[in-house]
């Protein structure tokens, strides 16, 4: 398998392509990890939710992360991670045009406000269904893809891509070989005993 890193435009693609991620927030020092859908447009992620943990955790601290990924298999995978600022789009006139647009761009999914608007029933209470619409913005992204590579072939010198592994398996050999060695003692390192053979 080789992995490489992928370009901003190959992470923007990706975001663009899929619809699913998980999204991270933090409060103090308490990380936290959520599934989430979202569509992509124009440098900006927009979804939709419900007041709940991480809207409560992002309002308070904006910074998010977000991970997306298409797997085929362990062997074919892209992965990008998107660092961004949260912006809840607030039923606001300022925020009429924006807030039209993210519908808009949500709309084209089928049941879009899944899950995030399903009834939801916490320990004795039934979640409050407020709907919240945002974007994640100011993208930064980084990201990698694996592909499948030709089986690995050991060099013969410490030359060359797999030099490394031939120079590594040698050292792991040969502490293998003095561990197997037999210690000398006192015994042996004294003078050789007689053999019967007269000089």
């Amino acid at each position: 398998m080789l992995i490489q890193e992928l370009t901003r435009q190959a992470g923007l693609d990706l975001l663009a392509r899929t619809r699913f991620g998980r999204l991270a927030c933090a409060q103090g020092t308490q990380p936290y990890v959520v599934p989430f859908y979202f569509v992509y447009d124009n440098d900006c992620l927009y979804s939709f939710s419900t007041v709940g943990r991480k809207i409560e955790w992002m309002r308070a601290n904006p910074l998010v992360c977000v991970e997306a990924d298409e797997v085929v298999s362990p062997e074919q995978w892209t992965s990008v991670i998107v660092f961004g600022r949260y912006e809840e789009l607030l039923d606001t006139p300022e925020y009429r045009d924006v807030r039209a647009f993210a519908h808009t761009l949500l709309k084209r999914h089928a049941v879009w406000w899944e899950p995030a608007y399903a009834k939801t029933i916490l320990p004795g209470t039934q979640r409050s269904l407020v709907p919240v619409v945002y974007r994640i913005h100011g993208l930064q992204i980084t990201g990698h893809r694996a592909i499948p590579d030709q089986p690995v072939r050991l060099a013969t010198t410490d030359s060359g891509e797999n030099g490394w592994l031939q120079s590594f398996l040698r050292h792991v050999r040969g502490k293998r070989k003095q561990s197997r060695a037999p210690r000398q003692t006192s015994r042996t390192l004294g003078a050789p005993r007689a053999s019967g053979i007269i000089a």
